[in-house]
């Protein structure tokens, strides 16, 4: 009988990211794990209903034996069985994030049995999850540069915080996983915008592209307007391609904020990604760490080791024989992982 390995959800950052880590590795790996103080460090700790969409989806693509899956639920115990592979169709009910519950379940299906295809309902572009299009366009192309074979399709846009999207992802199981190595962005070669509006006022989108455009050297700026059944809904993003590596940044509109201060959010942030030299923004080195270390080996550079990195490493380090390091190197953190021994 195998270990079950305990984890404090209260740990670190305490968010839903510990318990999404353990699910992924426990499917990979075959460890049996409980969790206790789930998502402790939230306003409202326990089980979401992405939380839960999450878990269960995870059960069901490898037939677990699980207690504790209720909404509100702080504790888990999750054990395990083969991953299989096959089309499977999970509906959060609400705006919680499609794409962390796809990337809760994506790396268990790179070493599944057979093909497979998952699609997902709820919001596909939440403040607190990375937007399906960061998948599409930064995410995956890394992947595959490590071997792992995945496509996403955003089917229909859902806002927060009324959700009603779809987001798919088609997998094709592993042959190879190699490393990577990400610790020079390169010689940018393009910047671009792209503003997406559902029941707000063509404008905004406007001024929203105006604003960057002051701050930035833009190739393209483009708004698409959705059908109004889909908001209401704005977000800018930019784009910046580089030699080694595509970056995304978006900011949400909201109510009672201007066009000229979403935007400005937007700004900060880029700009606080340029001036240092490193090669991956915040959120991306998050969505780097388990792909990384189930390879073994690879390394990237990163402006702030976040708490959320951290605390997503030391649940990785729990699961899997291997050991990261972080070094500060005057403006930015190196992170490295390499096999133990």
């Amino acid at each position: 009988m195998k270990r079950i390995i305990a984890l404090n959800g209260a740990q670190g950052e305490g968010g839903g990211q510990i318990l999404r880590s353990a699910l992924s590795l426990s499917m990979i790996t075959g460890q049996p794990f409980e969790i206790t103080g789930i998502r402790a460090g939230r306003a409202k700790p326990g089980l979401l209903r992405q939380h839960l969409t999450a878990v269960r989806a995870a059960a069901e693509m490898c037939d677990a034996e699980i207690s504790g899956d209720h909404l509100g639920s702080q504790e888990l115990h999750f054990t395990p069985g083969p991953i299989r592979g096959g089309e499977y169709r999970f509906a959060i009910g609400s705006a919680g994030s499609c794409t962390l519950v796809l990337q809760t379940v994506l790396p268990a299906l790179w070493f599944a049995d057979a093909p497979g295809r998952v699609e997902v309902s709820g919001g596909t572009h939440n403040p607190s999850a990375p937007p399906a299009d960061f998948i599409c366009r930064v995410w995956e192309p890394l992947l595959a540069r490590m071997g792992i074979r995945q496509h996403t399709t955003l089917l229909r846009h859902g806002f927060y915080p009324a959700g009603g999207g779809c987001v798919a992802t088609d997998v094709t199981p592993v042959k190879t996983l190699r490393g990577l190595q990400l610790v020079a962005r390169g010689d940018i070669s393009q910047m671009k915008t792209e503003v997406l509006l559902a029941s707000v006022p063509h404008h905004v989108g406007k001024r929203e592209n105006d604003t960057l455009a002051a701050h930035f050297s833009l190739a393209d700026q483009q708004i698409q307007t959705l059908p109004g059944d889909r908001g209401p809904g704005n977000t800018v993003s930019l784009e910046i391609e580089s030699a080694h590596i595509t970056e995304r940044f978006i900011a949400f509109g909201e109510k009672r904020m201007s066009a000229e201060a979403v935007a400005n959010k937007l700004v900060t942030e880029v700009r606080r990604y340029l001036a240092s030299p490193a090669a991956v923004g915040e959120y991306l080195a998050d969505q780097l760490v388990l792909p990384l270390a189930l390879t073994g080996e690879g390394e990237f550079t990163v402006a702030h080791a976040s708490a959320h990195l951290r605390t997503n490493i030391a649940v990785v380090e729990r699961f899997l024989p291997v050991t990261f390091s972080l070094v500060e190197e005057g403006e930015m953190t190196r992170v490295t992982v390499q096999k133990k021994g």
